[in-house]
Order: structure tokens, then C-alpha cells, then sequence
């Protein structure tokens, strides 16, 4: 039996939650703009920007490396403000063959908390743990939260 593991950080945000997450719940083609040196693209493949179980291709760039690809299923969770991509296809499905990344935020003071994690299962035992794609969520997290302060 192989096994689950789950992997997270926070980030202090001085965005709004509901700023936040609406971003990923309708408005994630904003994320290029927020930090166009790590997502170039993100396009709907299957639904539209804010249903439950919408399937989204995003195009990044990680250590050095352009043109990679992650295919998700987002599931959405409005009473928790959580959108949960979890990956169907693409570059990071080479080596893990469970990975579920979650942005939940939650309030904190005059901001907000970003909680992200990933969930995984590797494809084989010298599969590095996915440090690599929760800086990325930190960027995209920071790179967010700049851009909901220029929008005020």
C-alpha cells in the first residue's frame, strides 16, 4: 500500500479572505499578471472560471525550467473559503501519482492566512517531496496579495 503525504506552510496576507479567495474561485486568470515569472497562463479546459469541478491548464516556470504544464480539477469550498486543485495531467504528474495542492484562507487581524498544503503520493521512493511546488504557492500567495492591494 502506498502512502499519502501531506505537506504545508502559511503566509500572512494583508489581503481580505473574501478578496482572496475569490480570485481562485472566479478570477484565476488574474495569477499571470500577479507573478508572470512563475505562471504564464492559466486557460479553462473543461466548465468555466468559478464552477466546482472545472478543469484549468496552467502553463509556469520552476527552477529554471519554462513550459510546464498542470492540468486540475478545482473543487471549491465557499463556507471555508478553500479551492483545492487536484492534478489530473501534466509535469508534476511525472513523478507524483497523487498531488492535491489546497489555498484556504482564513481571517487574521486586518488581513488574512493563507493556509496552503499539499497532499501527494510519489510515484517511486526517490521522488523528492514536493518542496519545489509549495514555494510556488507562497509566490503566487505573495504575488496575489500585491496585486488586491493595487486593485484598492
Amino acid at each position: 500500500m502506498a502512502l499519502k503525504y501531506k505537506l504545508g506552510t502559511e503566509v500572512e496576507i494583508k489581503s481580505p479572505p473574501e478578496k482572496y479567495y475569490n480570485i481562485f474561485k472566479g478570477q484565476a486568470f488574474h495569477v499571470p499578471n500577479a507573478v508572470p515569472d512563475h505562471i504564464q497562463g492559466v486557460d479553462v479546459h473543461e466548465g468555466d472560471w468559478e464552477t466546482h469541478g472545472s478543469v484549468k491548464i496552467w502553463k509556469y516556470t520552476m527552477e529554471g525550467k519554462s513550459d510546464l504544464v498542470f492540468k486540475e480539477k478545482v473543487e471549491y469550498d465557499d463556507e471555508n473559503r478553500s479551492a483545492t486543485l487536484i492534478g489530473i495531467d501534466g509535469d508534476v504528474m511525472q513523478e507524483y501519482k497523487y498531488f492535491k495542492g489546497t489555498y484556504q484562507v482564513v481571517p487574521k487581524g486586518t488581513g488574512s492566512l493563507a493556509k496552503l498544503t499539499i497532499e501527494y503520493e510519489k510515484l517511486s521512493g526517490d521522488v523528492p517531496a514536493p518542496d519545489k511546488y509549495i514555494t510556488l504557492m507562497v509566490n503566487v500567495t505573495k504575488g496575489i496579495d500585491e496585486l488586491i492591494a493595487k486593485a484598492k
